[in-house]
């Protein structure tokens, strides 16, 4: 009896290790996402170019992203999970440092594709380690604890941009650091770590419709988030906020991430269906935009809004992934987690162009008109299905 207890105290302490160690790693790197979106977006319109062009350079991460997902396992597999972690960490780590030293408009299109195929490796890998090192029965509440920390860490990037600001190499080597500082995790849990050898890994492509209300919701927040931080500091100055106060911003959006991922999370264990649960995130966010032009002249009643809204509309993701965590096990799950990763890489790709393009054409409120198209149509696909369902 003792030596039963003394084994599943082990394996729990194993679960806990894997989960801290994945949850810390990839947490570490939203520090330096969050850190970089904004940085990069000011700086290439200090240069001078266009909303589209610096929605195009953001949307090359989607294209990197999207080639990177079908390489996840097979790389994993060849090469063990940590190795494969350690190497896509010093990779993301060195493209990061590198838009400092190369500064031609082309070469931070190759770095933004070195530093987000290795990004998206991180994330496949660590979600599937988080996914399947929780005990099922608490999946609502690990992954809110997951998506309420790498909240912290998005937050906490657009914070430490308002503290040192765009210029000289500083912004870069704090985000170079901090993903260096990301391996260090990694290592410690290196013997807890899932082995993809042990697994006959399926295609991951059939799994994008395999549980559709799920793909299409990280497709959206993939698509308003990138946009959105994207081209967030350009409708900022161009509604006359400073760099500081449009930075603040984002930074309000992340801290609305941290308290309500956990609550959402916790409610998503206690709906019969979550789709009711994407449905009203997808209407919030729909909503905020809407409302937005018309407040946009105080900065406290924006900085009010978005702190709910963020919070909200990341909803998108915590839900979506403990959705699609119930709906499949195992290799499925595995496979289903690289689609899930491929579909916000895909709204990474669109969102981008698509609010660039937007602000180009309508100005200023092309930034919430293009970000309010994507939820109604998230709303439209969701509430349909629930519909149908009733039917």
């Amino acid at each position: 009896m003792d030596s039963m207890q003394t084994a599943e105290q082990v394996k729990v302490q194993t679960h806990w290790r894997a989960l801290v160690a994945a949850i810390a790693t990839i947490s570490a790197v939203g520090v330096a996402i969050g850190l970089g979106i904004p940085l990069l977006s000011v700086i290439l319109e200090s240069r001078g170019h266009s909303a589209t062009m610096i929605g195009l350079n953001a949307a090359v991460a989607g294209i990197a992203s999207i080639v990177a997902a079908p390489f996840a396992a097979p790389i994993a597999a060849r090469f063990g999970v940590v190795p494969t972690l350690i190497g896509m960490l010093l990779i993301g780590a060195f493209s990061f440092v590198g838009f400092h030293f190369f500064t031609d408009f082309w070469m931070w299109m190759v770095l933004r594709v070195f530093l987000h195929f290795a990004l998206t490796m991180l994330f496949i890998l660590s979600e599937y380690w988080i996914n399947a090192a929780a005990p099922p029965e608490k999946r609502g509440l690990v992954l809110g604890i997951y998506a309420t920390v790498l909240s912290m860490g998005f937050a906490l990037g657009p914070w430490l941009f308002s503290r040192i600001g765009s210029t000289g190499i500083m912004p870069f080597a704090v985000g170079f650091g901090i993903i260096l500082f990301a391996i260090l995790p990694v290592l410690l849990a290196w013997n807890d770590s899932p082995d993809f050898k042990e697994e006959e890994h399926v295609p991951f492509a059939p799994f994008i419709w395999a549980v559709p209300t799920a793909t299409a919701a990280v497709f959206v927040f993939g698509a308003v988030e990138t946009g959105g931080f994207a081209l967030f500091p350009v409708f900022g100055s161009r509604i006359g906020y400073s760099e500081a106060n449009a930075a603040l911003l984002l930074t309000t959006i992340g801290l609305g991430n941290v308290l309500l991922q956990i609550p959402i999370g916790l409610l998503s264990d206690h709906v019969n269906d979550r789709r009711k649960i994407l449905l009203g995130c997808a209407l919030i966010g729909l909503a905020g935009m809407c409302i937005l032009p018309f407040i946009s002249s105080n900065w406290y009643i924006v900085a009010a809004l978005l702190f709910v809204w963020g919070g909200v509309v990341a909803g998108l993701y915590t839900v979506g992934l403990a959705h699609l965590g119930s709906q499949l096990t195992g290799r499925e799950l595995a496979s289903a987690n690289a689609a899930f990763v491929f579909c916000y890489a895909v709204g990474m790709l669109v969102g981008p162009q698509a609010v660039g393009a937007g602000m180009d054409v309508l100005g200023p409120k092309g930034f919430s008109i293009t970000l309010a198209v994507f939820f109604a149509f998230y709303a439209l696909l969701v509430g349909s299905r629930l519909l149908a369902r009733r039917d």
